[in-house]
């Protein structure tokens, strides 16, 4: 059973990549599932979807406890408590939907591991032309969901200007734009020292999607003699073995 779940998580092969793609599937599912129920009352099958969900993340947190090396290191990781606290949102009832956007933090990692990283450039053209672009996409995408989750989860009872994510989504956005309308403001301390994260933080993360967007600082370009990936836009040589690059090019004004 060990052996299966090593091959499942961690091999280089069809079905190990298409479980991990099932995976980054189900976690994305999930996000989907919190957004849209936060506009309905809680009804017998939420809760049921709930609990269902839990149990999936229950027995994927175990997959990957058992088939960790270092079972120490393993309660250290971020993501691990991150797992945590999914898995809570999801079978406390107590708790509801509240902490349930802490699961993006799952989609998160599986998108930072190296082999799901590497399988993506092999299978996306796309990925392998724009692959800066997403990575800053996503991380700005996942701290606006991350923050919007948090606005929701201390706002939402205590603040009649706050009623579902829409709501939520909309003061993050205002507030990371720096546009500041004042229609819906936050209430309490934690409410404050959130908006004041979403504005210095947000503001870093859509100026670095402005940056690959329309100004990048590298070019990815492997080498032929070295294999060096990332390269200055104007280089004409590569500067790890200075062999010749020919890297495509309209010109830099």
């Amino acid at each position: 059973m060990i052996k299966r779940l090593h091959h499942l998580y961690e091999a280089d092969t069809p079905r190990a990549h298409a479980f991990r793609y099932g995976l980054l599937i189900f976690d994305l599912v999930t996000i989907a599932f919190v957004i849209i129920t936060s506009f309905f009352q809680h009804t017998i099958w939420i809760e049921v979807v709930d609990a269902l969900i839990g149990v999936v993340i229950v027995t994927d947190f175990a997959a990957r406890y058992a088939i960790s090396d270092e079972k120490f290191r393993f309660w250290a990781r971020p993501a691990t408590w991150a797992d945590i606290i999914a898995i809570i949102s999801f079978l406390a009832p107590i708790t509801g939907e509240g902490l349930g956007f802490l699961r993006i933090l799952r989609t998160l990692r599986l998108l930072r591991t190296y082999q799901l990283l590497a399988r993506m450039r092999r299978d996306f053209a796309f990925f392998r032309r724009h692959e800066d672009v997403v990575i800053a996409g996503i991380n700005l995408g996942v701290f606006l969901f991350v923050m919007t989750g948090l606005i929701y989860a201390t706002q939402v009872r205590i603040n009649p200007q706050i009623n579902n994510y829409a709501d939520a989504l909309y003061f993050t956005v205002t507030t990371l734009t720096t546009t500041g309308f004042g229609d819906i403001t936050p209430k309490g301390e934690w409410g404050r020292m959130i908006s004041v994260a979403i504005m210095i933080f947000g503001v870093t993360l859509f100026l670095r999607l402005a940056q690959v967007l329309f100004r990048p600082s590298k070019v990815r370009y492997e080498c032929k003699k070295c294999g060096l990936s990332l390269h200055d836009a104007d280089a004409i040589h590569c500067k790890h073995c200075g062999a010749v690059v020919h890297i495509d090019t309209e010109g830099l004004t």
